[in-house]
């Protein structure tokens, strides 16, 4: 049985700690999100999760488990943008379980979460050297639209830039 829930405030560093095993480190490696190779350092930590909460009314993180009490292995952050837009992002499983149709049903629950809620879109933002995740995310309705956003270069709460030509495509999918 797994369960999907809403984090709670005392599980935002294992949350963070979720989210650094899969994009950075020796553990990220063994699945296939990994972004070690574009940047070193952290993904996130407790604080800034925190704090990006505390920013952004009626922003959540959506976590799975097997079971009440224990740890999250996968967890989805969503916010309601502009309009009816709602952003996703931080999709992350942890490598140790990675391809087994959990970062779907992850995917799927934020976009739950968005219609229930009166989403009518949704919007992600990817490093555009990212092609297999955006090839996996376009498999799952999203398209390019064309736009882009600049990597954050000098802000090392989302990493320390490995290459200097990184940047951000946005992605959306009707709901």
């Amino acid at each position: 049985m797994t369960l999907l829930l809403p984090y709670r405030d005392d599980e935002l560093a294992d949350i963070a700690a979720l989210v650094n095993s899969a994009y950075r480190g020796e553990l990220a490696a063994k699945g296939w999100t990994s972004e070690s190779y574009l940047l070193g350092g952290q993904r996130t930590d407790e604080e800034s999760l925190r704090a990006d909460l505390a920013a952004t009314p009626g922003s959540t993180i959506l976590t799975l488990r097997d079971a009440e009490g224990d740890k999250p292995h996968a967890s989805v952050w969503i916010q309601p943008s502009e309009d009816d837009a709602w952003y996703v992002g931080m999709v992350t499983v942890s490598p140790l379980r990675q391809a087994n149709g959990i970062g779907r049903t992850m995917l799927e629950a934020a976009e739950a979460h968005a219609r229930e809620r009166g989403g009518k879109t949704m919007e992600m933002t990817v490093i555009s050297v990212r092609d297999t995740l955006i090839a996996w995310y376009e498999r799952r309705g999203y398209r390019l639209t064309g736009k882009t956003e600049p990597f954050p270069y000098g802000d090392e709460r989302f990493g320390v830039p490995q290459r200097g030509d990184l940047h951000f495509v946005i992605l959306e999918k009707a709901l």
